[in-house]
């Protein structure tokens, strides 16, 4: 397997258990990585922000005036000089995150392990756009998240 590269970055206010939370992504990162079936070199960016950060990003790139959980920024194609090529930026809101962690009771390390593989398959090109696409998604990211021993999160917990 070929190098892969996770950058993480954070607002530390946010995050004050950023280097454990910046762990948890690079490894979901590779995660996705790995069960997308990527062979090549590649480098992520992943920051870790505040709500408020992260909603003006959605303002300025989706045109929704709120924070969101996840987005994700592909790089694009073309040839890169020199180390891996950027697969792009993965950005996550601390406060939406934490709020959703535990309205789904879920820990923290599973729903931020579980956004940075959503946000690393849209960055391979994945979408849910259609009940197709979603579906297909779904199945990847419980089985990238298995790895990880991970609980499905899309499965119903009884």
């Amino acid at each position: 397997m070929d190098k892969w590269t996770v950058d993480v970055s954070l607002d530390e206010g946010e995050w004050p258990d950023g280097e454990e939370a910046a762990d948890w992504c690079s490894r979901a990162a590779c995660a996705a990585l790995s069960g997308a079936g990527r062979t090549g070199p590649a480098e992520i960016s992943v920051l870790l922000g505040s709500d408020a950060g992260i909603r003006e990003l959605n303002r300025r790139f989706r045109g929704h005036d709120r924070p969101t959980n996840v987005l994700a920024f592909p790089a694009g194609d073309g040839p890169w000089p020199g180390g891996p090529p950027p697969l792009g930026e993965i950005a996550l809101a601390g406060g939406t995150v934490r709020r959703e962690a535990s309205a789904q009771r879920k820990t923290l390390h599973d729903h931020l392990s579980h956004l940075v593989v959503h946000g690393t398959l849209h960055l391979l090109g994945f979408d849910h756009r259609t009940e197709e696409d979603a579906a297909r998604m779904e199945q990847l990211e419980a089985r990238c998240l298995e790895t990880l021993s991970i609980a499905d999160p899309y499965r119903e917990q009884g």
